[in-house]
């Protein structure tokens, strides 16, 4: 047989740039959206010259008022409501869905600049409640699956606009992540009659090493089972299963840790870090989650102070990350940079764990 190279001739779907949907993987058994329209969506204008979309007086928030956080559309969603028919049928190898969702953008405080930790301990609070807020009307709708949540942070992890926001997916599928997950939480309880993620968490309080901070209600640390150098995650120490289970007094104390871990990662190096943010908590498709545990984790792509994790052929082609380093040692990096950023925290609720 011989070889051939095949060239484009005349108008396809493949150059159709308005693709939406989403497509089935059967080799891994999971959905990938696709949105042709967002590789149009501006690149850091305010390094172009272009106003911030984000700041009071921009064309998306000069009619809000005065405001301290706001949700708004994301101008270029992954998800619509409105999404078209799929390019293919809906059976077969090859078959996709509309792309049904919602895609938003919270926008955390009108300064252009900063991160969660520059908040008031009050104004961190506003940040769960809206997140509590938009995870239940999302949540109520009928496509949706799972309510997604989280914060990018950084040109490193491919942040478009600098301006502090969280984005929120409202999915119309469990993400594979999470599927595992509530697998795991699942077999465990059938298992032994608890909480996977309560028993890790008194594990980690007998070893203690890993261990960084916590207040009344969470716990901060470096999972020993870390896939990130200076992967943290934050815990409720209380069995709840999503935002909406915390008290009032609980997502206070949730915001207390999230701005200790971003203070945190900023006195690591000196310097403003990147990072991904991103909230695990079940489902909303009605089913009874019981037996999982909500969690916040934080990965931060730097092994050092000038040396960037790369997740290249072993992470991305076969699952399987490689640890630049020891989790205890990284832990303890992390300890004494948390001591040093509480010292420069106006307020905060919890303490340093103290480890010989």
């Amino acid at each position: 047989m011989g070889s051939y190279l095949y060239l484009q001739c005349g108008d396809s779907m493949s150059t159709n740039t308005k693709v939406h949907e989403v497509r089935w993987n059967p080799l891994l058994r999971q959905w990938i959206i696709v949105a042709g329209h967002r590789g149009h969506r501006p690149w850091r204008p305010e390094e172009k010259g272009f106003s911030c979309p984000f700041c009071p007086g921009a064309p998306e928030t000069r009619n809000l008022g005065e405001w301290d956080v706001i949700v708004l559309p994301n101008k270029f969603p992954a998800l619509t409501m409105n999404a078209p028919q799929p390019t293919h049928g809906v059976a077969g190898l090859f078959r996709a869905r509309r792309a049904i969702g919602v895609c938003e953008v919270v926008v955390e405080t009108p300064s252009h600049e900063g991160d969660l930790c520059d908040l008031t301990l009050d104004h961190a609070k506003k940040v769960i409640d809206v997140f509590t807020e938009e995870y239940l009307k999302l949540g109520s709708l009928k496509p949706v699956k799972y309510v997604a949540e989280f914060r990018n942070k950084g040109k490193e992890i491919g942040v478009s606009l600098t301006h502090p926001h969280s984005q929120i997916y409202a999915l119309p599928f469990i993400p594979p992540r999470i599927r595992c997950e509530l697998k795991s939480f699942r077999n465990y309880m059938r298992r032994r009659g608890r909480c996977l993620l309560c028993d890790i968490i008194n594990l980690e309080y007998r070893e203690k090493v890993r261990l960084i901070y916590e207040n009344k209600h969470f716990i901060i640390l470096l999972p020993y089972f870390a896939m990130w150098p200076y992967e943290v995650h934050v815990y409720p120490k209380r069995h709840v299963q999503a935002l909406p289970d915390l008290s009032d007094e609980e997502r206070f104390h949730l915001a207390d840790a999230l701005r200790v871990v971003t203070a945190m990662y900023n006195a690591l190096f000196d310097r403003d870090l990147p990072y991904m943010m991103v909230i695990h908590q079940k489902p909303t498709d009605g089913k009874d989650y019981s037996y999982y545990h909500m969690h916040v984790e934080f990965y931060q792509p730097y092994r050092d102070r000038d040396k960037l994790k790369y997740a290249a052929g072993i992470e991305w082609g076969y699952w399987t990350f490689t640890y630049d380093g020891v989790p205890e040692q990284k832990a303890r990096e992390l300890r004494e940079a948390c001591y040093r950023a509480l010292k420069k925290l106006n307020q905060y609720l919890g303490q340093v764990v103290a480890i010989g």
